[in-house]
């Protein structure tokens, strides 16, 4: 064999089939609640051969038997990181936050004494964007901060995400939309296009692994008074939808609030949300009598 050939051979990807792919995605689903359509086959594709390489797995056949046998999870949860995506930005959506200081937490703060706790649950959290956000907002336009012992979690599926979201370094467009004196008083320039989150906002947010439609993840999660769960449920199907918004029905205070992103509707999922029409926004609640 020629030098060209051995090349192109230890090159070439491996082959996935439409049975192979159409297995991986019924798994994938089984595992996450994620669906994949065969418009999303070249996505898939390219991970999946990604992950096959650096298992060393020469056919899809060896990896899927290895995947679905492995005892301690390391290589789904590497598969995870590697199928999900997480683009976002500081203060995206805003007009959501300025419900929340605005309106939300008076009323949630309206049913609790002072020095009691608010809980805030986002999710997914990607690289931590909306949680600093959330605690931005709280610290500098809310004026009932110091009354109550506020908590803000966050939480995803992907853990390469979680630990750059515990990092905290940015870059210059993630922070793009922050004003100038909220950057020069939570962050510090680290290089031309990178920002680092002062440790004070760094300590507000807690972070952890959850798979949303997985109920062994979701039932430590109660007594929640506001969730931003903002394009997230897109990437479900029904069912997965339903599932998750059980669960985050579950895991909420009576009264609390729900705020989705700009292209989901808690109408179209379940009947257990009420709408609620804020000036700034449309947000959905769990009745107060449940």
């Amino acid at each position: 064999m020629s030098t060209s050939a051995t090349t192109s051979a230890v090159t070439a990807a491996p082959a996935i089939s439409d049975a192979d792919f159409q297995k991986f995605a019924e798994f994938f689903y089984r595992k996450t609640g994620i669906r994949f359509e065969p418009a999303k086959r070249y996505f898939v594709d390219k991970r999946l051969v990604e992950r096959m390489r650096a298992t060393g797995a020469e056919t899809f056949r060896d990896y899927f038997i290895a995947l679905r046998f492995e005892a301690a999870g390391g290589e789904l949860q590497q598969l995870v990181n590697a199928m999900t995506v997480n683009e976002t930005y500081f203060f995206r959506e805003s007009y959501q936050l300025d419900a929340l200081v605005n309106g939300m937490l008076d009323e949630v703060a309206g049913r609790k004494r002072p020095g009691e706790r608010i809980r805030i649950w986002s999710i997914p959290s990607s690289t931590g964007e909306e949680p600093y956000s959330i605690a931005i907002y709280l610290l500098e336009r809310w004026a009932r901060i110091e009354e109550f012992e506020v908590e803000i979690l966050s939480s995803d599926i992907d853990t390469q995400v979680l630990a750059a979201a515990q990092r905290g370094v940015y870059s210059a467009r993630s922070v793009g939309q922050l004003p100038k004196d909220y950057l020069r008083k939570y962050f510090t320039a680290t290089g031309q296009d990178s920002w680092r989150i002062s440790r004070d906002l760094a300590e507000c947010v807690e972070f952890s692994r959850v798979n949303l439609t997985d109920a062994n993840d979701t039932r430590r999660f109660r007594d929640i008074d506001v969730i931003f769960c903002r394009n997230l449920l897109i990437y479900f199907d029904d069912l997965s939808r339903r599932v998750a918004a059980e669960a985050m029905y579950d895991a909420m205070a009576p009264g609390g609030f729900i705020c989705l992103g700009h292209s989901e509707s808690m109408s179209r999922i379940c009947s257990l949300f009420k709408p609620r029409r804020f000036p700034d926004a449309l947000v959905h609640q769990k009745p107060l009598e449940c």
